[in-house]
């Protein structure tokens, strides 16, 4: 096991500087603290060795490794001799941005479609009166649907796909 003494000051910046950057988009500290301390591992780590080493609890890691499985990020390997869950970071950056991209922001873009056309059914209703909010509400309406064109044509751009792939 490592403790956290004994990770390079180096590499225990960088874990840090990670953990930062995934918490400012959201995705919360540990993932990118965890996916570094991987990253920077010569050697498969379990449960234990990234509680250990970054101080958190053995459920916080499950959770965090499992969001990051979700994303190809990291990848469950076997270790002789030893029943425990064993995982190793993937260095295919690329993937692993179109997969976090495509789950997080994807699904919250297919529950604000629903959204809007939920809106939009109960629109009928509210130009029925006649009190003149309609119009604004449907081009209100509208332009968030455009904006969520454009938005899936940044992850159907080529440039974009090139890079991430």
């Amino acid at each position: 096991m490592t403790s956290p003494e004994s990770i390079n000051p180096i590499i225990q910046h960088f874990i840090e500087d990670a953990g930062n950057m995934t918490q400012s988009f959201g995705f919360g500290r540990v993932v990118g603290q965890l996916f570094a301390y991987m990253y920077f591992s010569s050697i498969p780590r379990n449960l234990a060795d990234m509680r250990d080493a970054l101080g958190i609890s053995k459920g916080c890691a499950s959770t965090a490794v499992r969001q990051l499985e979700q994303w190809g990020a990291v990848k469950k390997v076997w270790v002789k001799g030893d029943r425990k869950d064993y995982y190793e970071a993937c260095d295919w950056f690329g993937r692993i941005l179109k997969n976090a991209i495509v789950d997080t922001f994807g699904k919250r873009m297919s529950s604000y479609t629903s959204l809007l056309d939920e809106i939009e059914d109960d629109l009928v209703t509210l130009e029925g009166h006649g009190d003149g909010d309609g119009a604004f509400i449907r081009q209100r309406i509208d332009n968030l649907k455009q904006f969520q064109q454009k938005t899936r044509g940044i992850l159907e751009n080529p440039i974009i796909r090139e890079i991430i792939k």
